[in-house]
């Protein structure tokens, strides 16, 4: 039986080059967080690529959260290696789901998965000066929540932090990277939720109380209970939101 021929790859770009380059040099350890890649020129001369590659590639690792570019002159000009990885994901994740090529169904679920595991791992993990200051964070947020006459706006950002500060305890960074980036992905969904609930007060007081619940059940280091309410907290709010015509 004669094989179909292999489909032909894609052209390499030339901004590619850049990429693996600093991908090579950060695995070992050539460039490092906090340095300053060097100017376009000298770039292009090293890669053997065109300064508007250079500056392709740049804007790309910009967007991906591996570095912070800014223009003018001095030494906290050009680009610095800084490496935030949710910043990159949550806006590709965001940028997929207002396709609807990722469903804000399928991202609610995987936000379950993850965020509960991280709730009982977050609830098991030994006793830390680490995890201690966690926590007072995680209390500082619901007592910012339970202020009188919050607006819903502040609100819902002050609900996204104590989820990433929860999920942040159970010490795994790649599941504190994907929590914030799912939490980013959805936000303007959230948001819109938040604005159009009529019956605002009702879904505050639930909220606030789940909350309470869901940090009371990882500061006693019951992780099943943990998990049990986070589980039940996000299928409850996403159930109270209408579904969309069309």
């Amino acid at each position: 039986m004669t094989l179909p021929d292999p489909a032909p790859l894609p052209p390499r770009r030339s901004y590619d080059l850049l990429l693996q380059n600093i991908e090579a040099d950060l695995r070992s350890g050539a460039i490092k967080l906090g340095d300053q890649l060097p100017g376009e020129r000298t770039l292009a001369e090293t890669y053997g690529i065109s300064r508007a590659s250079v500056r392709e590639g740049i804007r790309i690792l910009d967007a991906m959260g591996v570095l912070r570019s800014s223009s003018g002159s001095g030494p906290k000009s050009g680009a610095i290696i800084v490496s935030e990885p949710s910043a990159g994901l949550s806006s590709a994740l965001r940028l997929h789901t207002a396709s609807s090529r990722l469903s804000v169904e399928d991202i609610v679920e995987t936000r379950v998965l993850l965020e509960t595991w991280a709730a009982q791992a977050a609830a098991e993990a030994p006793d830390s000066t680490g995890k201690q200051a966690s926590l007072d964070r995680a209390r500082d947020l619901l007592e910012a929540m339970d202020r009188p006459e919050l607006d819903r706006d502040t609100f819902h950002t002050l609900d996204a932090r104590f989820h990433v500060e929860l999920s942040s305890l159970a010490g795994n960074s790649v599941i504190e990277t994907m929590m914030d980036s799912l939490s980013g992905a959805i936000r303007g969904y959230v948001k819109e939720a938040m604005d159009n609930f009529d019956d605002w007060p009702r879904i505050l007081t639930a909220l606030r109380e789940q909350h309470h619940g869901i940090y009371d059940a990882v500061a006693a280091r019951d992780g099943v209970l943990a998990a049990e309410r986070l589980r039940e907290h996000i299928t409850w709010f996403y159930a109270q939101i209408p579904p969309r015509e069309g």
